[in-house]
């Protein structure tokens, strides 16, 4: 028995119970999993949290935490270089890349390509339309919030949009932990599975941080990413999967 069977279905629950509405609801959204309502719940409580944040940035309120984080990671001599020896920096440079719009996009596209490939295409449609509407809304809302880049004596990589909230952490999070959700369902092992998201927490998580040694945005930009990254995600994934499992029943 799989553990969705150990869930009353819709049509068995009374319309008089007290969860009546809510279950209707979820059953006109196609939400026919609790964990899928957990995650859409999720998904809004991240969703708080990033306007509140964006708040707080706007106001001004994060910046002397941003500054100290940052100095931080500087040398004490007075040079504005990263600490650590000069092969971690170029370390720093080479994680950094790897949440790149174009190295991003470039995973996006074999990925689609193998989803095709497997004749998943209504999973490949959404992986597409997720990640580039992804990347015109941190664009747009680089725009918005206009949030200058820190200062920096010695640039360490090329940048050209404003800072809040991180494109790196966000476009990161939506490609890495998507791809990583991919290939941990179609493993029936759960070590598989935990390695494989693991691996995907591990290369968001690292891109971030880069972003922050490198001076190029504040630990709050990188925050920020994330949270848009997990909201904007969340919601396309549970379509995804009630998509693919409306066509393996051929109800789609």
């Amino acid at each position: 028995m799989s553990v969705t069977d150990s869930y009353p279905k819709m049509s068995d629950r009374r319309a008089d119970a007290p969860s009546a509405p809510v279950w209707r609801l979820a059953e006109w959204l196609g939400v026919r999993r609790v964990w899928e309502i957990v995650v859409l719940l999720m998904a809004a409580v991240i969703g708080w949290g990033f306007i509140e944040l964006a708040e707080e940035v706007l106001d001004g309120e994060t910046q002397v935490f941003d500054e100290w984080v940052l100095e931080a990671f500087r040398r004490p001599d007075g040079s504005g270089l990263p600490r650590g020896p000069d092969w971690l920096v170029e370390a720093g440079r080479d994680i950094t890349a790897l949440g790149g719009p174009v190295v991003l996009l470039i995973v996006t596209t074999f990925a689609v390509g193998y989803l095709l490939l497997q004749q998943q295409y209504a999973t490949a449609g959404f992986v597409s339309i997720a990640v580039c509407s992804g990347l015109l809304i941190v664009l747009l809302m680089k725009t918005t919030f206009a949030r200058e880049r820190p200062a920096i004596e010695t640039p360490l990589v090329w940048v050209s949009t404003h800072s809040f909230p991180s494109g790196h952490a966000k476009l990161s999070a939506v490609v890495y932990l998507s791809m990583g959700a991919l290939l941990a369902e179609a493993h029936a092992s759960r070590r598989i599975k935990v390695y494989v998201l693991a691996v995907a927490v591990l290369l968001t998580v690292l891109v971030s941080i880069s972003r922050v040694y490198l001076r190029v945005h504040y630990p709050t930009d990188v925050l920020a990413g994330w949270m848009a990254g997990l909201v904007w995600m969340l919601p396309w994934w549970i379509a995804a999967s009630f998509v693919h499992r409306g066509c393996n029943r051929g109800t789609v």
